[in-house]
């Protein structure tokens, strides 16, 4: 596992939107028109930007796999992230989803504990790359790193299937809510 850098945007974006094309989660924020692509893409490049500032975003060693952590605790409002604010609801949500997805943000503020944390946003795989172990050795080291730094790690799903995937390395379902798709609130104490 490696830290990614300003220079690995397009890598990383490009990873994270194949694998969340059709993710209920991610669709549910974005417009869903003619440029619903592009918008994932851009869902994606803001996520990036974001952790940046506010968090660690690692590539495996083979660089077929991302992952986009936030520190909660770090994250601070300021010129740019509110130009970041603009560029997601111009490029990815759309004017029409804003309170939808506000009322979605403001949901998950509520559930997750305000305590300092790891906050997994997106893991992905490149999908030509998926079912070879990749994604699984890349959580084993953000567990790993979130450990070493005393930070538990909390996340949310839509992927039924990865249910299972995440119990496997610990992880527990903490809270559900139903939008119009499942979501499941996992998290992992520091062990």
């Amino acid at each position: 596992m490696k830290r990614a850098k300003r220079n690995d945007h397009n890598l990383v974006v490009d990873i994270l939107a194949k694998s969340f094309d059709t993710n209920k989660s991610v669709n549910y924020i974005i417009k869903q028109d003619s440029k619903r692509k592009k918008r994932i893409w851009a869902l994606m490049s803001y996520s990036f930007d974001v952790c940046l500032a506010f968090g660690d975003i690692f590539l495996s060693d083979d660089n077929k796999a991302c992952a986009l952590i936030v520190y909660p605790d770090k994250k601070k409002s300021n010129l740019k992230s509110t130009f970041l604010d603009v560029k997601l609801i111009l490029y990815a949500v759309g004017f029409g989803n804003i309170g939808k997805t506000l009322k979605r943000e403001k949901l998950i503020g509520s559930i997750q504990p305000k305590i300092q944390m790891a906050y997994l946003w997106f893991i992905g795989v490149d999908p030509t790359a998926q079912s070879r172990g990749i994604g699984s050795k890349l959580l084993q080291e953000v567990i790993d790193f979130s450990n070493s730094n005393n930070r538990p790690i909390y996340l949310e799903t839509s992927t039924v299937k990865n249910l299972p995937w995440y119990e496997k390395f610990g992880f527990e379902v903490y809270n559900e809510q139903d939008l119009t798709y499942r979501l499941y609130f996992f998290k992992r104490d520091i062990k």
